[in-house]
């Protein structure tokens, strides 16, 4: 049997021998899947050896709040994968974003976030982080200007998540993090909407990626988890540093869980790429809709800019509808097949209303800035037949 020594390198492999092989090390049971760590603690051969390994003169196991074989597996899986140095697992994609601020900033710097992300992250910076004296300007994601305007002396972050949740706006990452390393500041990216699959923001310029793991890479909506990827120095310092001591950790059954959905993501990824490019052709059509937001539409105004720096265009598509919130929930109601829920990523097809449920907490104008009107529907396409969903969605349409 060959030794994990044997193995070639990452550098060495293609991406989908990544997804299944990267980051695991065989136990000398010898198991073929990977084995998920259920244990609290772990046992040392002496006590000098257990005062190695606290004080960082060992490598090894310590405590799984901050170190287990299974959750370790999953980071270097997904570093691998990002083409990152190293990857810290969280308890969940918030998680993953506090961390990052907690152990890049301090009081008194300041971040420039784009608009158009996800409901809960403005409410973390404007509601949360300004509390302990982070302040956060937001800006249009897609206007270079703005952000070149709102950065100031003590900017230390710039923020955004591309495409967008849930208008699908796409950030041109390499533009944005030359602004970002003109003014000594980090450029994060959130990367849940496209994965590695379709998107590699460090090989467009970022310095650390951001990944709700409960979206696309569990790939079922089974599990809560999070992660931050980007370089040793970075990722391995402070930020693992608040992982260990702050405790927002991930599980070692649901770092299992992941580790098998990215086993399988390329060719899921493929698959809501290829239905929800029907769906927003379809929609598109449909007199009731007045607009459809998807980066593979020629309507999109980045359709150009996501087709250069995405390998696809993603899963997630919105649109508006005549008649507004009235309009938006007896759309959603008539469905028969499609989950209402404000989760996505799932091979479920899944379905909600931002402005009073991922965007609800959202201040009304804030909201309306960032594209979240009140006749907004957003869809996360799942692999049910194509047909099926256009069907379920219909029926609501003829009502409107």
């Amino acid at each position: 049997m060959a030794s994990n020594d044997d193995r070639p390198s990452d550098e060495e492999l293609g991406f989908d021998t990544l997804a299944v092989r990267a980051g695991y090390n065989r136990t000398n049971e010898g198991e073929h899947g990977e084995a998920i760590f259920a244990t609290s603690s772990y046992v040392y051969e002496s006590a000098a050896q257990a005062a190695a390994r606290f004080s960082g003169d060992e490598p090894g196991n310590i405590y799984s709040r901050f170190t287990n074989p299974t959750v370790n597996a999953f980071e270097r899986r997904l570093a691998a994968l990002e083409g990152g140095e190293r990857c810290v697992a969280t308890a969940s994609g918030m998680g993953a974003i506090l961390t990052t601020c907690l152990g890049s900033l301090k009081a008194g710097d300041h971040i420039v976030s784009s608009r158009a992300i996800f409901g809960s992250t403005v409410v973390l910076f404007d509601n949360i982080l300004a509390r302990f004296g982070i302040a956060t300007t937001f800006v249009a994601q897609t206007d270079l200007d703005a952000w070149r305007a709102a950065i100031r002396p003590e900017t230390k972050m710039l923020f955004l998540e591309t495409p967008s949740n849930p208008v699908t706006e796409i950030a041109d990452v390499a533009a944005l993090a030359g602004l970002a390393h003109e003014n000594d500041c980090l450029l994060v990216v959130d990367n849940a909407f496209c994965t590695p699959a379709l998107q590699r923001p460090l090989a467009l310029g970022a310095d650390i990626i951001i990944h709700s793991a409960t979206k696309y890479i569990d790939g079922q909506g089974r599990c809560i988890g999070g992660a931050v990827v980007g370089t040793e120095e970075r990722v391995g310092g402070d930020i693992y540093g608040m992982v260990r001591t702050g405790g927002i950790s991930m599980s070692p059954f649901n770092a299992w869980v992941f580790l098998k959905g990215l086993e399988t993501l390329r060719i899921r990824m493929e698959a809501h790429c290829r239905n929800a490019q029907l769906l927003a052709e379809w929609l598109e059509a449909q007199p009731a809709v007045t607009r459809v937001n998807y980066p593979g539409l020629a309507s999109h105004p980045q359709h150009a800019l996501a087709a250069k720096q995405q390998s696809g265009f993603g899963g997630v598509l919105s649109f508006e509808v005549k008649g507004g919130q009235a309009a938006a929930w007896r759309l959603i109601d008539s469905t028969r097949l499609l989950s209402i829920t404000a989760n996505l990523g799932d091979t479920k097809t899944t379905i909600t209303h931002p402005a009073t449920t991922t965007h609800g907490r959202v201040d009304p104008a804030a909201r309306l800035e960032a594209g979240v009107s009140d006749g907004l529907v957003r869809i996360a396409v799942g692999l049910e037949d194509i047909d099926d969903i256009k069907a379920d969605l219909q029926r609501g349409l003829d009502l409107l």
